[in-house]
């Protein structure tokens, strides 16, 4: 593996590649956000065949930012990812990208349809195309609120709960009683610090702005919506990124391909969560060699 930084306006990003690059090489790319890319290793191990590249987007891991207290959109990751593949200087590459990463994803292939030949968007958490999006940007935006006057402990202690919830949000949400932090094993004190990847995304309009899905339906990529089996059955059973799965291939006019496990089934142990990896990239591998 040699790690490389790829500088662009505002940051420094790091990536990883596994293989050769050159001329007929088609590199999987493993992308997540916030996650970097230390949570694709145990993924990355069932695809030794191919040259496989990850990254750690803007802001977290070891890529860094000009300001990393300021907010990102999904627009300046899919600029990122644009750069990146452009500095692998490969054909366009096959992408398997999870949750923020996925959003990311759509919006690179809608604005740039020629980078990517597959793409499979692993759940992203789109909850603008959810039946209860008004409720759910209220509690989103209740979080973000959160991270600005009481730090990251108690806005994460948010995000995990929102999450997990299974079922449509109901307005009366926000009504019950606020998580406690130190049940996730969170800080419940604040240090002041406003760099959180996954915050600073939401501070960007985390999944309240749509890319163009005109645009990725008409675009030469081939784009599979994963979603995991255990994640959600439809727009309103199961959790939000599963939900807004199976809503983000509606609008697309297709199929959601569904996968082993849960919206953390290609982990192997990473950051303490292990879903499936043995069914999970088996999976993976059939999807892309179905093109």
């Amino acid at each position: 593996m040699e790690t490389h930084t790829l500088p662009v306006p505002g940051a420094t990003l790091t990536y990883d590649v596994r293989g050769d690059l050159g001329p007929g090489v088609r590199p999987l790319v493993l992308i997540g956000s916030p996650m970097d890319a230390s949570g694709f290793g145990t993924l990355a191990t069932y695809f030794t065949d191919r040259t496989v590249v990850t990254y750690d987007p803007r802001n977290t891991g070891r890529s860094e930012r000009d300001d990393p207290t300021a907010p990102v959109t999904a627009a300046q990751h899919a600029d990122d990812l644009r750069a990146l593949l452009d500095a692998l200087g490969s054909e366009p590459v096959d992408l398997f990208a999870s949750s923020g990463g996925a959003v990311n994803a759509l919006w690179l292939v809608a604005s740039h349809p020629d980078a990517v030949a597959t793409l499979v968007a692993h759940e992203p958490p789109l909850a603008a195309l959810l039946p209860d999006r008004e409720a759910i940007a209220a509690v989103t935006a209740d979080m973000v609120a959160t991270y600005e006057a009481r730090g990251q402990g108690p806005a994460m202690a948010k995000f995990i709960t929102l999450v997990m919830y299974r079922g449509v949000v109901p307005p009366t949400y926000l009504d019950q009683p606020e998580p406690d932090p130190a049940h996730f094993g969170l800080p419940t004190e604040d240090d002041g610090s406003r760099d959180d990847p996954m915050m600073t995304n939401m501070r960007g309009g985390g999944t309240d702005e749509l890319p163009d899905l005109d645009a990725v339906a008409a675009a030469p990529t081939r784009v599979l919506v994963a979603v995991g089996e255990e994640s959600a059955t439809s727009t309103t059973d199961g959790e939000l990124a599963g939900r807004a799965a199976y809503a983000v291939a509606e609008r697309l006019g297709r199929d959601p391909v569904v996968f082993p496990s849960h919206h953390a089934g290609f982990l192997g142990g990473e950051f303490g969560q292990t879903g499936d990896p043995e069914r999970f990239a088996p999976r993976l591998r059939e999807v892309l060699s179905e093109a």
